[in-house]
């Protein structure tokens, strides 16, 4: 049975082109990018020609990007490593009632720690009111974290009128953009950015490599101990084969940017109808206009997801139930929570993502089976 695809919000195939621009730096080219001798200096080398794509693909400075494990510790270097660095000024931060749990629970570390935390509300879309954010700032606010796009319905917040309020109030602006990349074009100068997460696996580069980016000037704190690496701001052996990974798949994004965003949009806007037509009790969750190309997450009235999902897993379909980080979870989605859905639609939130791998006729195939699952969970 063939395998059909659609949870690239969870993660991405590696690209052939990208794996094997990373395969010399597993067995050719494997030295310590910190050592003296000549394949320690080729790691080197290779470590700041990535370092210098990931800033201009973000038109960042190059001495402003910091290479990570992924975008989760990315998530965690900026907003504890900021909020740790800029105590003397005060110890509040905001945030949103949506944001990926790499930003919550780094909040709820905080918070334990002595630092209070204003959690804005959103919308029936899932978007920030920028009054309300507004009115949230105080004398002793250090920090706004507010996430890109939206990992679970795909949502875009206003990230440019969030970075003139921050700018304009001396308030440091953080934004997870990993499932922003490779979707939206990024500008952190346009944006008003202070600090930005990316992740590799979300751009069909391998797991265990992201980036940082923090404005010069912003002081942040490392919050892992050992060597001098990045700056004196993450210590460990750098993953060169990984960075260099990175590297090539941002070339790759830039390439086929246009071509690629209108092919995955123009499936999603396909599925979506096509579910809105045939299904009367569908409900589109997110911002219908506003939204990332690859995402469509729609809730099937009185349906549970997981059982749905079992059945389509049963086709060779793969989608989710929602973040992969929060799955296995018994508690319903925080996200669908702070949008105000109904429990009825909550449970039954099936989100499905497009990538590379998809056509029109597997698009198809998974409404068809969408209909012939839910039949089957509704007899059960």
């Amino acid at each position: 049975m063939r395998m059909r695809y659609f949870d690239y919000a969870a993660t991405t195939p590696v690209m052939p082109d990208v794996i094997k621009e990373m395969i010399p730096y597993l067995n050719i080219e494997y030295g310590n990018p910190s050592s003296m001798y000549s394949i320690g200096r080729k790691n080197r080398k290779a470590v700041e020609e990535s370092r210098a794509k990931v800033a201009k693909f973000i038109n960042a400075k190059t001495n402003e990007i910091y290479f990570t494990s992924c975008g989760s510790e990315s998530d965690n270097l900026a907003i504890k490593g900021i909020m740790m660095a800029n105590k003397e000024k005060g110890r509040h931060l905001i945030t949103t009632k949506i944001e990926h749990p790499a930003v919550l629970n780094s909040c709820k570390w905080l918070e334990s720690n002595g630092f209070n935390v204003t959690y804005l509300n959103v919308d029936s879309n899932g978007k920030v009111n920028l009054a309300e954010l507004e009115n949230s700032i105080r004398s002793d606010t250090v920090l706004i974290s507010v996430m890109y796009a939206n990992n679970e319905v795909g949502t875009i917040e206003p990230i440019e009128s969030i970075g003139e309020i921050a700018r304009a109030h001396g308030v440091i602006f953080h934004t997870d953009a990993v499932q922003a990349v490779g979707s939206i074009q990024i500008d952190v100068e346009k944006l008003k950015v202070d600090a930005l997460s990316l992740s590799g696996h979300k751009i069909y580069a391998p797991k265990g490599i992201g980036a940082l980016y923090v404005r010069e000037g912003v002081k942040f704190s490392s919050i892992q101990h050992g060597g001098h690496q990045e700056n004196n701001k993450r210590a460990g052996t750098e993953n060169v084969a990984g960075i260099v990974a990175l590297g090539k798949a941002i070339d790759l994004v830039i390439k086929d940017f246009d071509k690629y965003n209108t092919n995955i949009k123009q499936l999603r806007d396909f599925y979506i109808s096509e579910i809105e037509s045939r299904f009367d009790d569908a409900k589109l969750n997110g911002d219908r206009f506003d939204r990332i190309a690859g995402n469509a997450n729609i809730s099937f009235k009185g349906v549970d997801a997981e059982q749905l999902l079992l059945n389509l897993d049963s086709y060779g379909i793969c989608a989710s139930a929602g973040s992969a980080c929060t799955s296995g979870l018994a508690t319903p989605s925080h996200v669908l929570l702070a949008m105000g859905l109904k429990e009825e639609y909550i449970q039954g939130a099936l989100r499905v993502s497009f990538g590379l791998g998809n056509t029109i006729e597997d698009v198809k195939f998974l409404v068809d089976k969408i209909g012939e699952s839910l039949k089957k969970c509704r007899r059960f």
